[in-house]
């Protein structure tokens, strides 16, 4: 189904997306402004040696635009005319996957790049139709793992829908999924935020909400959960978007791969 385009949507009531699928998400929260964050030649630091096509999954991907930017981005090609050869010297694959199946449908008709970046429709958390996909996926490619996952602003949807167990579960699956994990946790105050749009609204809270024993200073909570119970270690924070969340990057202990931690500048 061919999608409206972003300038001709009104802007939705938040509490609407009860599963952060918002129609206009990037109006408000800028790709650019996570993107200037890395640093330039990041695959090239993590993967030096790396001959054969890198892959990559975005969880949560809404309509794309994030997803674009950060292909752009690591395989520099921020000029957004050049479409040619990767200036970073790596070659990226990226799959993409949202809960939304019109949002999915969106990215795909406006993507620059769909022989590189593929977009899927999946609940990330229904485990009988993930795992089957994403192995049909990486066999293609003789591979197990993803070299690199990104999850940005999707962990408190997670855990508002599946609870403190849901949360874990779903941080051990990427864990397990991906050699480097670069993860945007939403702070505290976007759960209350969150539940406060349902009710004026007049819908029932989310079921998990109240329960939560998983709350705080979620960066470092979701930072304890992957180096505590997920065998993975913190490589570096590229610091804060302008509307507080940060950008944390996460190396897997098991990893193989000879990649350098990268710096922050």
């Amino acid at each position: 189904m061919a999608a409206p385009s972003s300038a001709a949507l009104p802007c939705p009531e938040p509490g609407a997306a009860p599963y952060g699928n918002f129609p206009n998400y990037s109006r408000f929260h800028p790709p650019e402004a996570r993107v200037s964050l890395l640093p330039g030649g990041l695959l090239r630091r993590l993967f030096p040696a790396a001959a054969r096509p890198l892959l990559g999954l975005d969880v949560g991907c809404n309509s794309g635009e994030l997803s674009v930017a950060l292909y752009r981005h690591l395989l520099g090609l921020q000029d957004k005319s050049s479409l040619d050869q990767p200036a970073a010297g790596k070659d990226l694959r990226l799959l993409c996957c949202d809960i939304d199946a019109a949002l999915i449908e969106r990215a795909r008709q406006s993507s620059p790049f769909p022989a590189s970046i593929s977009f899927a429709n999946l609940d990330i958390m229904d485990s009988a139709s993930r795992e089957p996909f994403l192995s049909s996926y990486l066999v293609r490619f003789g591979r197990s793992t993803f070299d690199i996952g990104f999850c940005m602003s999707v962990t408190m949807w997670i855990h508002l829908h599946h609870g403190d167990s849901g949360l874990r579960e779903f941080l051990a699956f990427l864990s397990s999924l991906c050699e480097y994990l670069l993860i945007e946790p939403q702070p505290w105050k976007c759960y209350r935020a969150a539940a406060r749009r349902l009710r004026k609204l007049g819908r029932n809270d989310f079921d998990h909400f109240r329960s939560l024993a998983i709350n705080g200073d979620m960066a470092e909570r979701i930072t304890q959960i992957l180096t505590k119970d997920c065998a993975m270690e913190l490589v570096c924070c590229f610091g804060s978007t302008s509307w507080d969340r940060s950008l944390l990057l996460f190396k897997s202990n098991s990893s193989n791969q000879e990649g350098r931690e990268p710096s922050e500048s």
